[in-house]
């Protein structure tokens, strides 16, 4: 080799470590948390930044939930519909929280980039009221009527007789879960994702922890059963909250609360209300049909609950991480909004929705070829294991859609604008799937795989839908 073709190899090496050397530095920033300007500096190393923590922070979120589904296995099939009946409850109380959450993210985002770090921690303080005042009539209804809710879901003996405890747990601590979603929100709409990813490992990782020894006993902590898992969560969350209090007085990269942030603000609490609506809305109405999608999922067997619920948090654990990058959407969004920049947050947009389709393609593929042995790792049943089994491999045709669902959903949300979703969710959940589902699964007799089939078809409507609408650009002139 002559020295003339030695330099190049040596100059494309040094670039290659320089490369190397850029993208750890940023990666320790993307952990660390950073005060970095989201409105100014790259967009490329913006999108990093903030994607890599919101990822991780989902990650292990979906991950509790998997593990948690797996222990609960392992008391049998009608534990786990009672998981799945619960969470059906649940999903109206997450409605809310990530209605809160996203309006809050709009606001605090759009603040942030405006430069009032005054009124962003006014807002957040609001949301918090607002949150805490939601959670009361759920905590009630949920510690009181118990055994009636799971009755009104179709729930078989065992449920109503011994797993009511575990919803009594769920609904009547609920203020941790609205608690843990909203000041997240607040996080991530500042450019804090790297503190809200913290707070989520802590937090679920003590479930995690937890989980085994309260559901099957350890030394003189007594099995409690599936009221264990409950209590597991509530104690996780609740740490999550206390260390999520006590960030934001101590003052993060971004946003810090003062005492004279502390005060009933009727203005501010109004707008997060107003802008929370839209947010509340499309979320109810696509929770709400996952309601009805379970009820009907009961009428044909308590195996087909539990195959469906299994099936649900799998996808949760594969959708979590590309929910995370939508969340950095969002973000990015309102702070360039805010900023004056709305092409930026345009190209933000579609930079995401790209890195979410190929994750997404990615899982299908697993989906695909592994949907049985993927089901067959929480239940031992061989009817559950087909049932799940078969959801897996029909979202493996269009799970790509959901990547770039998310991403233009978050978009419209990140803007403020939280009706469009709305009305879009109320055509294609209540209109065309809730009916389409029905209709499939028992007047034709597909049974569950009616129910399946019409998620299907709806979703990917929805999906393909919603990117093209995002596409027409009017979500730019959204005021918050």
């Amino acid at each position: 080799m002559t020295s003339r073709d030695a330099a190049p190899t040596t100059e494309a090496q040094a670039m290659s470590g320089r490369a190397a050397t850029k993208l750890w530095a940023d990666l320790r920033a993307a952990l660390r948390g950073t005060n970095a300007d989201y409105t100014r500096i790259p967009l490329k190393r913006a999108v990093f930044l903030l994607a890599v923590p919101m990822m991780l922070e989902l990650v292990l979120e979906s991950t509790f939930a998997v593990v948690d589904i797996f222990f609960v296995a392992k008391l049998g099939s009608s534990a786990v519909a009672t998981v799945g009946l619960t969470e059906t409850y649940l999903f109206l109380l997450y409605s809310i929280a990530m209605g809160l959450a996203m309006a809050v993210t709009a606001i605090v985002a759009r603040r942030v980039g405006e430069h009032r770090g005054e009124e962003a921690a006014l807002s957040a303080v609001q949301a918090i009221l607002v949150a805490v005042l939601v959670s009361l009539p759920f905590a009630v209804g949920g510690i009181v009527w118990a055994q009636d809710l799971l009755r009104l879901m179709g729930a078989d003996a065992w449920a109503i007789e011994h797993g009511y405890r575990y919803t009594q747990w769920m609904l009547g601590g609920n203020a941790v879960i609205l608690l843990l979603f909203v000041i997240n929100a607040i996080f991530r709409g500042a450019g804090d994702a790297a503190t809200a990813m913290r707070v989520l490992w802590v937090a679920n990782a003590l479930n995690i922890v937890l989980d085994p020894i309260l559901i099957f006993g350890l030394g003189p902590i007594p099995p409690l059963g599936i009221e264990g898992a409950a209590i597991a969560t509530n104690i996780g969350r609740g740490a999550g909250v206390l260390m999520q209090l006590w960030i934001l007085v101590r003052g993060s990269e971004h946003l810090r609360i003062r005492r004279a942030n502390l005060r009933w603000h009727g203005a501010t609490l109004m707008q997060i209300v107003r802008t929370s609506l839209g947010g509340i809305g499309q979320m109810i109405v696509s929770m709400t049909a996952w309601i009805f999608l379970m009820r009907i999922l009961a009428s044909v067997s308590t195996e087909a609950v539990a195959g469906a619920t299994i099936t649900l948090r799998i996808m949760m654990f594969t959708l979590m991480p590309a929910w995370g990058m939508s969340n950095a959407a969002a973000t990015l969004v309102g702070q360039n909004l805010g900023a004056g920049e709305p092409e930026r947050a345009e190209a933000a947009v579609w930079r995401i929705g790209w890195m979410n389709m190929a994750f997404t393609l990615a899982v299908s593929v697993v989906f695909f070829f592994l949907h049985d042995e993927l089901v067959a790792l929480f239940s031992d049943d061989p009817q559950v294991i087909a049932i799940g089994g078969e959801w897996l491999a029909i979202l493996a045709y269009s799970y790509f859609v959901y990547g770039w669902w998310m991403v233009s959903v978050q978009a419209f949300n990140g803007a403020g604008d939280t009706m469009t979703p709305t009305w879009i969710n109320l055509v294609f959940f209540w209109l065309i799937q809730i009916p389409l589902a029905w209709a499939l699964a028992l007047p034709l007799g597909w049974a569950h795989s009616g129910v399946f089939w019409g998620v299907f078809i709806s979703e990917t409507a929805v999906g393909l839908f919603t990117l093209w609408l995002f596409s027409r650009g009017r979500w730019k002139t959204a005021q918050v």
